[in-house]
């Protein structure tokens, strides 16, 4: 039965599995019994989970015309960028995971400086988040002093501690919600009475806006009015401020890598309109992350959203 099993490995699994073999067959008669079910346990899971991981996938990857690609052809083409923009869903395990892997193979196989960047921390921030970075703020009171997601310690936490391990920039690139929140309730004009240090916390006034854009009138449409004109003005003001601190903080021959998410960067729309405003020659690569019962084919209404749109499996657990 064990035989059997062991055929069905892929060779990095039979790899593992024979050196468990061989370890057990040496030590054989010095084991005792209950020891010796131990090993043979252990043999057996590595065998039952690499035949599961044969079967079932997590996720499969997507160009934006709807053909199935790889990871391998994505990182190839975010080795060329300047910006990459991960649009996630927030509470998507997967997706964090690979914002991860693709923020490691850059640092270490595209050549280039990487700098990263999240719509999850606040400019107003940016002081905590280089402390934390220079080992001045341990975890404890970069949690208290920063007004970190709730979500932070199992999605986002591993990013910057990579950035911390490889002394690499992390940049706080969105707005004080409290600004976000004056736009929402009183327009762009609300901005016009902060203060100076306030202001330099925001991208600089006065905001451009187009409320013609798709994403913002998709926005409009799913609130079914609620908030007006508004509404999408206090996402623009975030785009707007997103976009600038990138432009800001980017280097010649660098990788932005910018997590945020998907709705701020899809159809280049969102940060990416402002982005171009004061940098139009960027070259810019796109990522989506969607949610499918059925991941063997993209759904229609995700074509054109990214350069590459990533489906996950609906039943994977999510982090909230």
């Amino acid at each position: 039965m064990i035989f059997v099993k062991l055929n069905m490995l892929t060779p990095i699994s039979w790899s593992i599995t024979l050196v468990n073999l061989l370890y057990f067959c040496t030590n054989l008669f010095t084991l005792k019994h209950h020891q010796m079910k131990k090993i043979l346990s252990i043999i057996l899971l590595i065998s039952f989970t690499s035949i599961l991981a044969q079967k079932k996938s997590a996720y499969k990857i997507y160009k934006i015309n709807g053909h199935k690609t790889s990871y391998k052809k994505l990182l190839k083409k975010a080795k060329k960028a300047d910006v990459v923009f991960f649009g996630e869903e927030h509470n998507n395990p997967i997706a964090h995971w690979l914002e991860l892997a693709l923020t490691k193979d850059l640092y270490q196989k595209s050549g280039k400086p990487i700098i990263l960047g999240a719509e999850m921390m606040e400019t107003d921030n940016q002081k905590q988040v280089n402390d934390y970075l220079s080992d001045t703020l341990d975890y404890k009171a970069f949690k208290k002093d920063a007004r970190l997601w709730p979500n932070f310690k199992t999605d986002y936490k591993a990013l910057m501690d990579f950035a911390k391990k490889n002394k690499l920039p992390f940049i706080a690139t969105n707005i004080p919600r409290r600004y976000a929140s004056k736009v929402f309730h009183g327009g762009f004009k609300a901005l016009d009475s902060l203060s100076d240090k306030e202001k330099s916390w925001i991208a600089p006034l006065p905001i451009k806006f187009d409320v013609k854009l798709s994403q913002y009138q998709k926005m409009m449409k799913m609130m079914e009015g609620h908030g007006g004109e508004n509404l999408p003005k206090a996402q623009a003001i975030k785009d707007a401020t997103m976009a600038y601190n990138i432009a800001k903080n980017i280097k010649d021959n660098s990788i932005f890598i910018h997590y945020n998410g998907s709705f701020h960067s899809n159809v280049h729309q969102g940060i990416i309109w402002y982005l171009k405003r004061l940098k139009p020659d960027l070259n810019i690569l796109t990522i989506d992350v969607e949610t499918q019962e059925n991941i063997k084919k993209l759904n229609p209404k995700h074509k054109q959203k990214a350069d590459f749109i990533i489906v996950t499996d609906k039943d994977f657990p999510k982090s909230y």
